[in-house]
């Protein structure tokens, strides 16, 4: 297993960042943080690499609302920066990680998808049915609140197997560690107009 140990500065760059910016941007350009990050670009980025090279970055808060896409989804989305900085991250880490994912692995990966998961599906039923001759069944299901429930510490430990970048790994563990459920409770409680009773 090959172990990675200089790969923040690769992450921080300016050229990385900017490309992250390009990649980030694709179908957000109407989005009003999306504006005004995009007003004063290269200020925001070089301050945002300046920040990640002299270890002082904090993530960011999260903002949360509802979806239905169809079924309803609640959402915690990052501040624009910091969005950026996670497809940095992105591009870093996943040729390191692409390698290890097992096959019929669909979800969030280039070149894969809901239709080759579809094509994929079909394959397999029609070689388990031998033909669509015997039964085949095909459990679907989902897990309840998957990101909110992920263990902070076996993810890092996943990482630092690979990750042996101390400063690599100073930011991984800043932002898997940026949220949390309870955090974001809490965040949410605080923000929240307090009732007061009148006696």
């Amino acid at each position: 297993m090959k172990i990675y140990k200089n790969i923040f500065q690769q992450i921080i760059s300016s050229e990385n960042l900017l490309h992250a910016w390009d990649k980030f941007k694709m179908g957000k350009r109407n989005k009003l943080d999306v504006i005004a990050f995009e007003r004063n670009l290269e200020e925001n980025i070089f301050t945002l690499h300046y920040e990640l090279k002299d270890k002082i970055y904090c993530h960011g808060p999260y903002q949360d609302f509802w979806i239905h896409d169809p079924k309803q989804r609640h959402i915690h989305k990052a501040l624009v920066r910091d969005r950026v900085l996670h497809h940095a991250v992105f591009s870093i880490l996943n040729p390191i990680f692409e390698s290890t994912f097992i096959s019929t692995s669909f979800s969030c990966r280039v070149g894969y998808g809901t239709h080759k998961g579809v094509k994929a599906l079909v394959k397999m039923t029609r070689r388990i049915s031998q033909n669509n001759t015997h039964p085949c069944f095909v459990l679907k299901c989902d897990v309840r609140k998957f990101f909110d429930t992920v263990d902070h510490n076996i993810l890092l430990s996943i990482l630092k197997k690979r990750v042996q970048d101390e400063n690599a790994f100073w930011l991984l563990k800043e932002i898997v560690s940026s949220y949390s459920l309870t955090r974001e409770r809490e965040r949410e409680r605080r923000a929240k107009p307090q009732r007061h009773t009148h006696r």
